[in-house]
């Protein structure tokens, strides 16, 4: 097997690449490949998938933090919307990280290649799908929309920007890039719910060394390193190459992601 630090610092690039040109906290990246590191240091695959989703929602706040500050000085984010959605994802996020630390390993997997595939549909089909003219949406509509993502984003252990993208562009008539850069600052927020919940929920749960409940902080370390800046360069890119090879390219991952997680390794 590869040197793990090598393997994590690799997908750490891919994350911030992710984050900073579509919106998402990369976690449908982190979270296979943490998943499978650590079932192949012996852990137990419940054990593994729980970790893998509280430190992949540990690397994804900082990563979102980036890509949207990038974002932001290039005037791409909607900071009420992204605060609203968030603000509710935050607590949705809570609720969803508990059923996640109470459930075992397989439905855990399946739900989290579900939201993937999910997301991956929602992308491929963006450029087909007919966009409401722009609206200031409501607090409420924001409210409602935030926190049922939330609860996804716990529970699948993902920053829950796979969703929120197409919702903004689809529903709330946002145009692809200030869709992107408001999904990142939501981001931002949503996995800060779901990174306090599974420290709480794990603690006290013995996984691998260096863990913070379900946190592993060497891990996300390792992580963090490489996405962080990545989600600069990654902004970059958003806002100068073309969106169809980006989407494609993307959707192709998450594909492959999620039916390697439906049929095992």
């Amino acid at each position: 097997m590869m040197n793990e630090e090598l393997v994590l610092a690799v997908t750490g690039l891919a994350v911030g690449l992710a984050s900073g040109m579509l919106g998402v906290g990369g976690c449908f990246i982190m979270v296979p490949v943490q998943y499978w590191l650590l079932l192949d240091r012996g852990l137990d695959s419940t054990l593994a998938i729980r970790s893998a989703f509280g430190t992949g929602l540990a690397v994804a706040l900082p990563t979102a933090a980036s890509g949207a500050y990038a974002h932001r000085r290039r005037g791409a984010v909607d900071s009420r919307t992204g605060m609203a959605l968030g603000g509710a994802g935050i607590a949705g996020a809570l609720i969803g990280g508990y059923m996640a630390a109470h459930l075992p390993a397989e439905p855990l997997r399946l739900i989290f290649g579900f939201v993937v595939l999910v997301g991956a549909a929602r992308m491929a089909l963006l450029p087909f799908c007919q966009q409401d003219a722009y609206k200031e949406p409501s607090l409420v509509q924001l409210l409602a929309w935030g926190f049922p993502v939330g609860i996804v984003s716990g529970l699948s252990g993902i920053g829950g920007g796979v969703l929120l993208v197409p919702l903004m562009v689809i529903f709330l008539g946002f145009q692809i890039r200030r869709a992107v850069g408001t999904s990142s600052l939501a981001v931002t927020l949503t996995s800060m719910g779901g990174l306090v919940s599974y420290v709480i929920n794990g603690w006290g749960i013995q996984t691998i060394s260096g863990s913070l409940g379900y946190v592993n902080l060497t891990h996300a370390a390792i992580l963090a390193l490489t996405s962080v800046p990545m989600a600069q360069i990654g902004t970059a890119y958003s806002h100068r190459l073309p969106e169809k090879q980006l989407r494609i390219l993307f959707v192709a991952v998450m594909v492959y992601i999620s039916l390697r997680m439906f049929f095992g390794r």
